[in-house]
């Protein structure tokens, strides 16, 4: 392999930014695209701030598919979808349909679970060379529900005992005795010890990206309209200028499609719209995340305070920020904590999803030269180092020793 190839990375989100770095650390050239300055509130920002190594199980599964239209009537559930987007979605729920069997979510959670438990260390490799002081909590994430949906509950407890992810039952005092100030409305829970959550996802994620620099990787601020190629090699044209690599990593996430469709492949790639809003000045409230899965949202304890995520809304790109989601955030986190103030930050994120909750991560169908890391759908922040350690592997042509099959956009010929 040459090892001074030139490789040219679209998008500067976790995943561009990881995948620069590791790419970096086999000796590559490397160029960062992104439209947005570095410090814009893209999904590397508004995210949960969770390392979850746990979460292992998909959405498309057999247990759900009766709760769909109750999830979408409820004001206080954690599924929406915007109707004007109805249309264009009907291709994709289909093969999320398609999908939901026991085989398939089984697929799912085997090779998610692949890579999960490889995420954490990934991460440690690059926090050696950048301060993460203050950012980075080991105090686990604690999952609870009430007594509705227990057969659910049961089913992920059960998958994730048979795939070996680390996971410990908690009954009501435990829970009480971990997070004293939640409100007494659980049934029971799980505590996933290995779990470790961001103080301030934005800063971590700059911290990576200035390493990138410091290492002499480049960033080009400017929106990238097409790959064209000079015989094999890759040809990135962006507004008023191209530039060619040997190789080209698509990392756009939800943005990801127009580009992969100009490789001429049909990738069913949709997005899953999450809001985040802040309750400043109670972090202390809580001494790690709560997720409170019968209403599908959680909450954690950041430097801007306390900071609730969540909902599953299906509206595309181009939708305006739900009012009603936000409500539902506030209301649902006053559900949880008592004494909360006014929210701030009302924020709106796109996490890009396949069909079958699986990322794709390796080369393109159609040029041996155009690479893709997208579809991580809610764990694009924890598979972030992961994925771009086996991209570089896969372009230094080194073995990874996973099986990368199911990764592979050959997956939708």
């Amino acid at each position: 392999m040459n090892k001074n190839l030139k490789i040219g990375i679209i998008g500067a989100g976790i995943q561009g930014v990881c995948n620069a770095l590791f790419l970096q650390k086999k000796g590559f050239e490397v160029t960062l695209f992104d439209k947005e300055e570095p410090e814009s509130p893209a999904a590397s920002y508004g995210n949960a701030g969770h390392f979850s190594p746990y979460a292992s199980i998909p959405l498309n599964r057999p247990d759900i598919l009766p709760d769909i239209p109750a999830m979408l009537l409820s004001s206080s559930g954690p599924l929406a979808l915007k109707w004007n987007y109805v249309p264009k979605m009907i291709p994709w729920f289909i093969k999320f349909l398609k999908n939901c069997s026991s085989k398939n979510m089984m697929h799912t959670a085997k090779y998610m679970h692949q890579i999960l438990d490889l995420a954490l260390p990934a991460y440690d490799e690059l926090f050696e060379e950048i301060d993460i002081s203050g950012l980075v909590e080991h105090k686990g994430i604690m999952y609870i529900w009430n007594n509705k949906n227990l057969k659910s509950r049961e089913l992920e407890i059960n998958i994730r005992n048979t795939i070996g992810a680390e996971q410990q039952l908690l009954n009501k005092k435990e829970i009480h005795d971990l997070e004293p100030n939640i409100k007494k409305i659980y049934h029971a829970g799980v505590f996933y010890k290995k779990a470790r959550h961001a103080r301030n996802p934005g800063k971590i994620w700059l911290k990576l990206f200035k390493l990138f620099l410091t290492k002499g990787g480049k960033f080009i601020k400017s929106n990238v309209e097409n790959i064209n190629f000079n015989d094999q090699n890759p040809l990135i044209k962006t507004n008023g200028s191209k530039f060619v690599f040997d190789k080209v990593v698509i990392t756009s996430g939800a943005f990801s499609k127009k580009l992969t469709d100009q490789m001429n492949e049909t990738i069913p790639l949709d997005t899953e719209r999450g809001y985040h809003i802040h309750f400043k000045g109670c972090d202390h409230l809580i001494s790690r995340p709560v997720v409170f899965q019968n209403r599908g949202f959680g909450i954690t304890p950041m430097e801007q305070g306390l900071r609730v995520v969540g909902t599953v809304e299906f509206g595309g790109l181009k939708n305006p920020l739900s009012k009603g989601r936000i409500k539902n955030l506030v209301n649902n986190a006053k559900y949880l904590l008592d004494g909360l103030p006014d929210h701030d930050d009302e924020w709106l994120g796109f996490r890009p999803t396949l069909p079958d909750y699986l990322p794709v991560i390796g080369p393109s169908k159609n040029h041996k030269n155009v690479f893709y890391c997208f579809g991580h759908h809610h764990l694009g922040w924890t598979l972030g180092p992961i994925s771009g350690k086996i991209i570089s592997k896969m372009i230094a042509e080194e073995k990874t020793n996973l099986d990368l099959k199911p990764y592979s956009s050959l997956r939708f010929s």
